[in-house]
């Protein structure tokens, strides 16, 4: 192991980045048609689009919270079946990160690491709501940043899904 100046080793001059915690910061789900969007659950499969956007904050020097924020709305024609929005955060610790890579990082693999305990969310909600699990499907969050960066409308996904 070479010596770095002050004393450093090279360990503590690796990139380091950890998540710190994770948390629900807002968490709605309305079923404002129930019974009636209850009882067309087995005449067809209701049409669901999903919003999903991410954002990210400084709140140190090496510590930054970014937010998962999903919008899903169920409809049965006209009638709305559910809607179900969750604002999910985790809090990161980046240390020895060049400034250039800290943006990528915290909207590509932040909102990458913290999607999976979001989907449970919003499927536990919708299940607890009278309806089947709404099961996202996985998000390519570094296509949804590339599309950002090229300028292209929406900062966010929309997309249309079924229950799986």
């Amino acid at each position: 192991m070479s010596e770095l100046p002050n004393g450093l080793d090279e360990a503590a001059t690796q990139p380091q980045v950890g998540l710190m915690a994770q948390y629900v910061k807002d968490l709605s789900f309305e079923n404002p048609n129930a019974p009636q969007s209850l009882q067309a659950l087995g005449q067809a499969q209701p049409r669901i689009e999903v919003n999903v956007n991410v954002g990210a904050r400084r709140i140190g020097e090496e510590a930054f919270e970014v937010e998962l924020r999903i919008e899903a709305v169920a409809r049965h024609e006209a009638l709305k079946a559910f809607q179900v929005e969750l604002l999910y955060a985790g809090l990161f610790g980046l240390r020895n990160v060049p400034e250039d890579q800290i943006e990528g990082f915290l909207v590509v693999e932040a909102p990458r690491l913290l999607f999976p305990f979001a989907r449970r969310i919003i499927a536990d909600a919708t299940r607890d709501g009278g309806f089947p699990p709404l099961l996202l499907e996985p998000i390519d969050f570094a296509a949804l940043y590339l599309q950002q960066r090229q300028g292209q409308p929406g900062q966010g996904a929309d997309e249309t899904v079924g229950h799986a």
